[in-house]
């Protein structure tokens, strides 16, 4: 069977826990991809807040499918699609910054300052972080983690949508 005929086929509650494993294996994906040395530069660090936010939503809104009125299950499957689709959005800009489309945030992207004296260099090696925003730290099918949260986001994002026509159709 088809992925579109079995989502199709998905209630409002199979929806919010598809949302919440998927969500929830991203973000253990990005963990584990951390753990095995590719650290995360701050864009990376915030594209993280949509699943962290995301999942718990999700699991509320399963439950909340299952026991409570059709409308709070199709409003937390609306704040779901809205959030991943953000995170969709983030992730592209993300994604371009690495390409070079465009300008990254200026700390931390771009070329480090040469220090002016030996203290001034001390004091950079402190403070200056060395995880580039512009910089991949692996591509996976051509894709970087920030891409492919951008396509995973957009993909959570057009699930809520369904879940949402699916939840007030029922009603």
């Amino acid at each position: 069977m088809s992925p579109s005929r079995v989502l199709a086929a998905a209630t409002p509650i199979q929806i919010a826990l598809f949302i919440t494993i998927v969500g929830f294996a991203t973000i253990a994906g990005a963990w584990i991809f951390e753990a095995a040395g590719y650290l995360p530069c701050e864009l990376c660090l915030k594209q993280r807040w949509a699943y962290y936010a995301g999942v718990p939503l999700a699991a509320l809104t399963s439950l909340a499918a299952t026991s409570g009125p059709r409308w709070l299950a199709g409003a937390g499957l609306g704040l779901l699609s809205a959030l991943f689709l953000g995170s969709a959005i983030f992730g592209a800009y993300h994604a371009g910054v690495e390409w070079g489309f465009w300008q990254g945030p200026t700390d931390c992207t771009g070329s480090l300052s040469k220090a002016a004296n030996m203290n001034d260099f001390m004091n950079q090696l402190n403070t200056v972080r060395v995880v580039r925003c512009d910089a991949v730290a692996i591509r996976i099918f051509g894709l970087s983690l920030a891409g492919w949260n951008a396509v995973i986001s957009l993909g959570l994002s057009i699930v809520g949508v369904i879940g949402v026509r699916r939840s007030y159709a029922a009603a």
